[in-house]
């Protein structure tokens, strides 16, 4: 496969994303794509629209930091890769700089737990097909469910592991919704929360194209000062759930 060709296969399924993404959002929330641009949810959509392309470029640059010196003889080139984590990131700033500016006080993340999961799983189609140009195969290994993406070594397919866990992960929110419900947005806390530290696990078994503090990439640090700030959040939230009745 041309590096053209894996391109045109990850573009296609990363707006396929974005579709179905914005289908399961506005179904989630009663409300028609031109009744959207009528409320003050519209400035949450577009930060974060906004806060998603700007943090996965963002930290794919970051993660691949070895390419910067390429960048003053090509500057194009900062418009290709992304990162989902950087893109979820940015999209969660994104939505809550766009409530403070609309005066949207209540909590608008549940809403966004299946569309994510949804669109990480479709995006995730796409990086696998796209294979090794995609660059997020994992390393080399002898097990027999190793994939040969056409260099003719057998790779962790991340990627598949990626998709099995968010359905998974999908399939565990869905069994304790009404159980997170009383409080508002911990489902989606929940989900960020297990994302993140699956991004900090699964990644150990990829390359680390520029290697940071601890020989960890720019995607492992970032989920983990992420953590760092969001944990508390949600475990006040976990706690202030009501005691459940025996």
């Amino acid at each position: 496969m041309t590096a053209a060709h894996a391109a045109l296969i990850h573009t296609l399924f990363e707006w396929l994303a974005v579709f179905v993404g914005m289908r399961l959002y506005l179904r989630g929330s009663d409300t028609s794509l031109a009744q959207l641009g009528q409320t003050r949810n519209f400035a949450v959509m577009i930060g974060c629209i906004l806060g998603a392309a700007i943090g996965n470029k963002a930290l794919h640059w970051l993660d691949h930091a070895e390419r910067w010196a390429l960048l003053q003889e090509q500057p194009l080139l900062i418009l290709q890769g992304q990162s989902m984590v950087g893109g979820l990131l940015g999209g969660l700033i994104g939505v809550e700089l766009g409530k403070r500016l609309a005066g949207v006080t209540q909590s608008t993340g549940d809403r966004f737990v299946l569309p994510v999961l949804a669109g990480i799983f479709i995006g995730r189609i796409g990086c696998f097909l796209a294979g090794l140009h995609d660059e997020t195969f994992g390393t080399a290994t002898n097990l027999p469910w190793g994939v040969d993406f056409g260099d003719g070594i057998a790779r962790h397919p991340t990627q598949l592991y990626e998709m099995v866990f968010v359905f998974l992960l999908a399939v565990m929110l869905f069994r304790f919704k009404a159980a997170l419900a009383p409080q508002a947005g911990l489902q989606f806390k929940v989900m960020f929360v297990a994302y993140l530290c699956w991004r900090i696990a699964v990644d150990l078994l990829k390359p680390v194209p520029y290697a940071w503090l601890g020989g960890l990439s720019a995607i492992q640090w970032a989920c983990i000062v992420a953590l760092v700030i969001y944990v508390p959040h949600c475990l006040a939230h976990w706690r202030a759930l009501p005691a459940r009745q025996s």
